[in-house]
């Protein structure tokens, strides 16, 4: 039988420093697997970054849910008089802030939004939050930062973004593809 015994003082400041050591190369490493730019999101978006990146984006004003892309123009949080407040507090202060009406989709179903910007989405639709079914982001791809999924009644709803500092983002909204 073996005897055991339990390491104190420096064996055990270098036992963690050991394990912590293993955590910190296997972190690295699954960090070195993880793609990089826009392969870094969960679902294709190199066509809805070509549209976010396009010069001729209209402010929007009657604005659907088909795929297009707007500017749209961000105040500071307590000017942009949003429906609701953000369902999360802003990180950064001052924070800037806007939102979008859109008309009602053809149907009910699987919408996508897609923004420029670091920022929070929030959807609201019937007075209340819609919350999302899936969501990606990335910080190193040209003209998308963030895409999120929500399922929408065929009712009009309103865009609120919040949390950035950004004067403006391009958007758009369209049907998730199959």
């Amino acid at each position: 039988m073996t005897n055991f015994r339990i390491p104190s003082g420096r064996a055990t400041r270098l036992a963690g420093s050991i394990v912590l050591a293993a955590a910190v190369l296997r972190l690295a490493a699954a960090h070195a697997e993880e793609p990089k730019g826009c392969a870094a999101f969960k679902w294709p978006l190199a066509e809805e970054a070509g549209k976010l990146q396009g010069a001729d984006r209209p402010a929007p004003g009657e604005a659907k849910p088909d795929g297009a892309a707007y500017t749209l123009a961000l105040l500071p949080l307590d000017e942009a008089h949003l429906p609701l407040p953000p369902e999360r507090k802003p990180k950064m202060t001052p924070s800037t802030a806007g939102k979008v009406g859109f008309a009602a989709p053809p149907a009910a179903g699987a919408y996508q939004i897609a923004v420029s910007v670091g920022a929070w989405i929030d959807i609201v639709q019937d007075g209340g939050y819609v919350h999302p079914t899936a969501f990606s982001g990335a910080s190193d791809c040209p003209g998308v930062r963030k895409s999120i999924r929500f399922d929408l009644a065929a009712k009009p709803f309103t865009v609120q973004i919040s949390g950035t500092t950004a004067p403006t983002t391009a958007l758009l909204v369209e049907p998730v593809r199959p």
